[in-house]
């Protein structure tokens, strides 16, 4: 018999074909008592970022509803960048599994009323990360397809002309876009993440001796203890830290047209039967400290709900950075509360060290904890609605059949309290 660790490793294989076998294995070995799986609370992560885009333990969709399985996880949210790859996938292993899923997919965006304050991209005023949820399908109707196509178009562009410059600072470590940085991805689209973890890899054949690569990656990324640059997840930080973010050689100073316009972005989203959502941070940004005047701002460009990540806000050794954020972090949940914005949470997982799950019975978030319970399960109830009816959150259907935001948002959330299982046929014309 295949060992579970074995399994979950097969969970991660670019192929699909193995993931799938894996998944049913797994299942199987729970339906015969061989593994042991916990009961299901309401807890959730609808906020992780699978290798679709980028995950900091290579996980797929597949092993992202497995890992929430294993944790008793009663809901599991995905979220990649620029892409809805995933989505078919994770919803198929949710209904195998028992696990309910919400699929959603972020970017960036640049929000015109905001042209002059920095939002929650550090150093970069009018650019927001933006997203929309509740997406049911990987295939995007032929209508919306321009739309994707130039989301994959302008991150292959921003790529290749960051790889130029760094490939310079950087030599004779240098990469070939192609064939480099593509196969680690499963579908070939690529972020500065994988760019990284490339140059880690080019190093390794280009200066086999390990003295020889600390001394080079000393001369290149600075001052750092010697430790750091055996560290995979470390060194691949560093040199994203020094190359490509703010002030490094491969970093382009975004403007209003390095990305879509929020309200174009929430155009996609919508024709797509999905929710737009905006995101904040930690509400220490010019922008956000401003967070009635932006959400008023997000909502005439169409944003109905909001993604926000409670670590980042509660879980700091700083005690007076904790008490600010705390105080944001309860000041913007009762602002979406006061319009009834769905809330979802998460800690996204593209990043080494980071939790797979909130620790949502934390007691800075105990006075929040109802508002994300809420959103999470509103979120799930639009997809369960979307896939057997084809009507969602922000449908004609829904507008003509709730005459208030509440009443809407109970709709949603009894629907999804009560729905264990996604139906398994999309009906409707999922508009």
């Amino acid at each position: 018999m295949t060992t579970q660790a074995s399994l979950e490793s097969m969970l991660n294989d670019f192929l699909p074909e193995r993931r799938q076998e894996a998944l049913m294995e797994l299942r199987a070995q729970v339906e015969r008592g061989v593994l042991d799986v916990p009961d299901q609370r309401p807890w959730f992560n609808l906020h992780c970022h699978s290798f679709y885009s980028f995950n900091a333990y290579g996980m797929s969709p597949s092993a992202l509803v497995w890992k929430a399985r294993t944790l008793g996880l009663a809901l599991v949210g995905l979220v990649d960048f620029d892409v809805l790859d995933g989505v078919k996938e994770f919803h198929a292993a949710g209904r195998r599994v028992g696990v309910r899923t919400v699929a959603a997919m972020e970017t960036r965006a640049f929000l015109p009323p905001f042209a002059d304050r920095e939002l929650n991209s550090p150093g970069e005023p009018g650019i927001t990360y933006h997203m929309g949820s509740g997406f049911i399908r990987s295939a995007i109707a032929p209508e919306n397809r321009d739309f994707a196509e130039d989301l994959l178009a302008r991150v292959r562009h921003r790529n290749i002309q960051l790889l130029d410059k760094v490939n310079a600072f950087l030599d004779p470590v240098q990469l070939d876009y192609e064939e480099d940085v593509l196969p680690l991805t499963p579908r070939g689209v690529a972020t500065e993440r994988h760019i990284c973890q490339a140059y880690r890899e080019r190093a390794e054949a280009v200066l086999p001796d390990p003295g020889q690569r600390t001394a080079y990656w000393a001369e290149r990324l600075g001052e750092a203890p010697p430790s750091s640059f055996a560290d995979e997840a470390l060194l691949q930080a560093q040199i994203r830290s020094v190359t490509m973010k703010k002030g490094g050689v491969g970093y382009q100073q975004p403007d209003r047209d390095t990305f879509p316009g929020v309200e174009e972005m929430n155009r996609f989203v919508s024709a797509e039967g999905a929710i737009p959502m905006m995101t904040w941070l930690d509400g220490t940004s010019e922008g956000e400290a401003a967070i009635g005047e932006l959400m008023d701002a997000e909502a005439r460009a169409g944003a109905v709900a909001i993604n926000i990540v409670p670590d980042r806000n509660w879980n700091i050794s700083d005690e007076a950075a904790k008490a600010r954020k705390v105080a944001n972090l309860y000041r913007v949940v009762e602002e979406a509360d006061a319009r009834g914005w769905p809330i979802q949470v998460g800690t996204e997982l593209n990043a080494p060290g980071l939790k797979m799950v909130d620790d949502l019975d934390a007691p800075e978030l105990a006075p929040v904890r109802a508002s994300f319970e809420r959103g999470a399960f509103i979120l799930f109830g639009h997809t369960v609605e979307r896939l057997r009816s084809g009507h969602g959150y922000c449908s004609a259907w829904a507008r003509d059949r709730f005459p208030t935001t509440d009443e809407k948002n109970d709709y949603f959330e009894t629907l999804g309290r009560a729905t264990t299982t996604l139906p398994e046929v999309e009906n409707g014309d999922q508009r």
